[in-house]
């Protein structure tokens, strides 16, 4: 059995609260299991947090201080751990953000932004200034570093896979956020990981009969050993929903938005033939064009 590698609880408020978690648990003579018995989480999950891999929930934090009689300590500490995360994403983002590191399969519908998953730094940058016009150069930078190490699931050769749903708008928008040959960086960066296989893009066509479902945007995030979640997002709010039926009821939404989209290889070639277009101007027409079919 290799040897247990310690937690540098230095590196971060998660880490020193996982440091600190075996800490007393070890004190206290307790196992993984003894520890999360009576509540609905498994070892594994617990053995994540005490690595700082993982934020704890209150309900599992409450439990902890009643078994380890912590005096509401790590119920005090999730409001410090909360803190931590927002330096990086949106509140109401963190726990999606930290989800998709362990997720199997993400899938995506994208109404008005490209995903931030698929962000270039240019798009990133755009978008921020746009939405948060007061941030400082320094806040600015650090959301799209944050940004940008989310993508670097995609290194990963198989994990996650990951579909996603793009309005033609997002491909075709004659007045984009970007110069021209900037959004033609930002779809070629798309159609580049689509050619590699590392995603499944679609475009859903202007025409298509699917307006009532297009008003949010939609992900999917499974797991192999966890329950599926739903995350929508609006301006400056988020919601994450684990609910099952809930759930499935937004997958059905889902599933009709993928079927009226085009084909992953249709979608490649209008993205690439898209990005041509804003390198050479003529993304006017082209748009023109689409609406007309």
């Amino acid at each position: 059995m290799p040897a247990r590698k310690d937690v540098d609880g230095s590196l971060s408020v998660p880490s020193f609260y996982g440091a600190e978690l075996r800490w007393q648990r070890e004190a206290a003579g307790r196992t993984l299991q003894e520890t999360v018995e009576g509540s609905f989480f498994a070892q594994s999950y617990l053995s994540e947090i005490e690595r700082g891999t993982r934020r704890m929930p209150v309900e599992l934090a409450r439990h902890v201080d009643r078994v380890l009689e912590t005096d509401g300590f790590f119920e005090r500490r999730c409001e410090d751990v909360r803190n931590a995360r927002q330096g990086a994403h949106a509140e109401y983002f963190a726990p999606i953000a930290e989800a998709e590191t362990r997720a199997r399969t993400i899938e995506e519908w994208s109404n008005f932004l490209v995903p931030g998953l698929l962000q270039t730094e240019s798009y990133a940058r755009a978008v921020i200034h746009s939405t948060h016009p007061l941030d400082s150069a320094k806040e600015v930078d650090a959301k799209i570093r944050a940004r940008l190490q989310r993508a670097k699931l995609f290194d990963d050769a198989k994990r996650p896979e990951y579909w996603v749903i793009l309005h033609e708008s997002l491909v075709q928008d004659p007045s984009p956020l970007l110069p021209s040959s900037e959004m033609a960086e930002q779809l070629d960066r798309i159609a580049a990981l689509g050619r590699r296989r590392r995603i499944s893009p679609q475009v859903l066509p202007w025409n298509a009969q699917t307006r009532p479902f297009t008003g949010l945007s939609l992900m999917f995030v499974e797991f192999d050993d966890e329950p599926p979640v739903l995350y929508t997002e609006g301006p400056y709010h988020g919601q994450t929903i684990d609910d099952p039926g809930l759930v499935k009821q937004y997958r059905k939404a889902y599933d009709r938005l993928r079927a009226a989209a085009l084909p992953p290889e249709a979608s490649l070639d209008r993205i690439e033939e898209a990005a041509e277009d804003f390198r050479n101007g003529k993304q006017r027409q082209r748009l023109d064009r689409c609406r007309l079919a």
